[in-house]
C-alpha cells in the first residue's frame, strides 16, 4: 500500500492505518529504536507508541513523507525512554556519546529558541549538510539520526573507526562554524 493511502486511512480514522504502517515501516522504526535503546522489548514498545502518536497526530497533521514522519516519532520516543531509564546513571552509553558530540554544535537550545525559530535552525543545519560531500553527510546521518555505533558506521562505509571519528569531528566543527557565522549563538 502506498503512503498516500496509508495517510488517508489515518485521516479517515480507519484502524487499518496502524496495521499498514506496521507492515510497511515496522522494521524501519524498530531499527531506529533498537539503535538507540539496545533492547528489543523497549524498541518494540516505542514502535507501538509510534503508531498511537501517528494516530493522534493525523489529522490535523498531514506528513509529506510518511517514513520520515514515523521515523522521527520513533526516534523521539526512543530518546525519551533512554533519558528516562538513564537519568541517574549517565555515562558510558552510545547515546550519551552521540548527544555529547552534538552538544558542542547545538548546545543551549533554550537560547537558540529564544532568538530564532526552531525551523530556521533546522534549515541551516540542512543547508550545511547539503554543502558537504554525500559520503560525509551519510556518515553524519548514520551517527546522529540513526544513533549507529562508530564501529558499525566504519564497517558499513568500508573505512576505519579512526577515519569515522575524525570525519565526524570535522563535520561537527564545520557545522558549529556554519551556525556561528549565521548568528546562532552556541
Amino acid at each position: 500500500m502506498n503512503d498516500e493511502t496509508i495517510v488517508k486511512l489515518y485521516w479517515d480514522r480507519n484502524e487499518a492505518a496502524i496495521t499498514e504502517s506496521s507492515s510497511k515501516y515496522g522494521g524501519y522504526c524498530t531499527s531506529i529504536a533498537y539503535n538507540i535503546l539496545k533492547n528489543l522489548c523497549d524498541a518494540e514498545e516505542c514502535v507501538n507508541d509510534t503508531w498511537l502518536r501517528a494516530w493522534n497526530a493525523m489529522p490535523p497533521h498531514k506528513p509529506e513523507v510518511l517514513s520520515v514522519f514515523l521515523g522521527k516519532i520513533t526516534r523521539n520516543l526512543s530518546f525519551d525512554m533512554y533519558k528516562s531509564a538513564h537519568r541517574e546513571k549517565r555515562g558510558g552509553g552510545n547515546i550519551d556519546a552521540v548527544l555529547d558530540e552534538l552538544e558542542e554544535c547545538v548546545s543551549g537550545t533554550e537560547d537558540i529558541e529564544g532568538s530564532f525559530a526552531e525551523k530556521e535552525l533546522k534549515e541551516e543545519i540542512n543547508r550545511y549538510l547539503l554543502s558537504i560531500p554525500e559520503n560525509k553527510r551519510y556518515m553524519f546521518i548514520l551517527r546522529y539520526w540513526y544513533a549507529k555505533d562508530v564501529y558499525d558506521i566504519a564497517r558499513q562505509m568500508e573505512t576505519t573507526e579512526n577515519n569515522v571519528y575524525a570525519s565526524l569531528s570535522r563535520i561537527r566543527a564545520g557545522l558549529k562554524k556554519h551556525l556561528n557565522e549565521r548568528g546562532f549563538e552556541l
